[in-house]
């Protein structure tokens, strides 16, 4: 089980037990520590990878976060448009306003039309469609996605 070689320094008495398992123990040691070196550097790789991974599921997670948090806005400004448009006068008078550079008209009644005017009503789109609401409404929209707010005069 040991070293032949240390058998055989022990017999002749050029060292002594306690000697012998000095050096054993140094050399376990050594061997040891080599072991070591080669899987530090590895592991320090691997740990770099890992920290590295671990950014870009952050980002990925961030990135997703804004986005859920940008349909919520838009399923909320969805949801007060539907629940609070005014019905449209499909006879009634035209009124024009401004959107994406583009001028482009709804009917509405002249009591609407008056209330746009004053700052009463508002128009807003959803789904490439023209809706009237509150100007309540309006400002909880805008407050979530200015851009769905097209016609405004607030005072």
């Amino acid at each position: 089980m040991a070293n032949p070689f240390q058998d055989q320094l022990l017999k002749a008495g050029l060292v002594s037990k306690k000697q012998a398992g000095k050096v054993k123990r140094e050399k376990h040691q050594e061997r040891k520590q080599n072991r070591k070196q080669p899987q530090s550097a590895l592991s320090s790789k691997v740990r770099k990878e890992q920290l590295a991974k671990a950014e870009q599921n952050r980002q990925l997670n961030l990135k997703k976060s804004a986005e859920q948090k940008e349909q919520e806005k838009k399923a909320q400004v969805r949801q007060l448009i539907e629940q609070n448009q005014l019905e449209l006068d499909g006879r009634g008078e035209a009124y024009h306003f401004v959107k994406e550079k583009k001028i482009q008209r709804i009917f509405v009644s002249e009591e609407m039309a008056e209330q746009l005017s004053r700052g009463q009503l508002a128009i807003v789109t959803v789904n490439d469609h023209f809706a009237v609401v509150p100007a309540k409404t309006a400002r909880q929209i805008r407050e979530r996605c200015k851009e769905t707010v097209l016609a405004f005069h607030e005072g």
